[in-house]
């Protein structure tokens, strides 16, 4: 798979945060502009999302990573509110359960990666394992090294069994941090969305800083790219990140499949429902007898000329 977008972290690329922006619109003049392109996104990945739910070739997981207030639900609720929920899923990792802790930490994961024809979301992922116990010092970065393998060699596998792997950072600044959770203090709206853990992690920023530039370093594969998105404005994020899922999913080329059968020229209002079950039985049994004609065609010459 390849992309072409200038926030595409490149295979073994020492990626250094703070010299990433985390405040451009390019191309995109102010809000309002970026809502237009936002809505035509919307609408093209909503035809691409009917054709691939159709095929189900593949299967696409779409992983979104950052610091706290960086936006994961945000991306979710803007770009993905045009799709088919038939055809999207949604799943969420918070700390594991002791279950989950009885198995590798990559079990729970595994049980939530999309079926063919299904657009996944990661609202926190497998990268959890490798970032938090880190940080607090759970693990050593020995371990988290032999973790960011395993996931690549998973990651590897899922790709090759016909998922398509997107993962996206979205990448704030702390004084960005610091207002939205100022603005959710000030909103007694939002109170339900904080929790002690938003205010305890935000000590170790540095530390988050410095595990997720080596997640970047590591993980970022040509089968699985990592695209680190400036995402102080919000409006910015969505154009990013919906432009990259819409360049992947018109990429794969999709065709609606071939129809079991004609249904040309049926009226179920001028014949009875038997008379149509018998037409259609007909016609699937004329197409399963051409289809057959047509492989002993291609296949068997040998065998006829004898």
């Amino acid at each position: 798979m390849k992309i072409a977008s200038s926030f595409l972290v490149k295979p073994h690329d020492k990626v250094k945060l703070g010299s990433l922006r985390t405040k451009i619109h390019t191309g995109v003049k102010d809000e309002h502009a970026a809502s237009d392109v936002v809505k035509q996104h919307r609408k093209q990945l909503e035809d691409l999302q009917e054709i691939f739910y159709a095929t189900q070739q593949n299967s696409i997981l779409v992983v979104l990573q950052g610091m706290d207030t960086a936006g994961k639900d945000g991306t979710i609720r803007h770009i993905f509110s045009g799709i088919n929920p038939q055809g999207c899923d949604v799943a969420s990792f918070k700390v594991p359960t002791p279950i989950e802790q009885r198995h590798d930490f990559l079990w729970r994961c595994h049980q939530q990666v999309p079926a063919r024809g299904i657009i996944g979301i990661f609202n926190r992922s497998h990268y959890e394992d490798v970032l938090s116990p880190r940080v607090h010092g759970q693990i050593t970065k020995k371990t988290a090294r032999e973790r960011m393998q395993q996931i690549n060699d998973w990651e590897q596998m899922l790709v090759e069994n016909g998922t398509v792997v997107l993962k996206f950072f979205l990448h704030i600044s702390q004084e960005e941090q610091t207002e939205r959770l100022q603005a959710r203090i000030d909103t007694p709206e939002k109170h339900w969305k904080l929790s002690p853990s938003d205010f305890s992690e935000r000590l170790y920023w540095d530390g988050y800083v410095e595990a997720y530039e080596d997640i970047l370093r590591h993980t970022s594969k040509k089968h699985a790219p990592w695209f680190v998105i400036p995402a102080d404005h919000k409006w910015y994020r969505d154009v990013a990140v919906s432009k990259v899922l819409l360049e992947t999913m018109q990429s794969l080329k999709m065709k609606m499949p071939k129809p079991q059968f004609d249904p040309t020229g049926l009226n179920l209002d001028k014949e009875t429902p038997e008379a149509i079950a018998l037409k259609v039985k007909m016609r699937v049994n004329k197409g399963a007898v051409e289809a057959e004609h047509d492989s002993l065609t291609a296949g068997g010459g040998e065998r006829g000329s004898r």
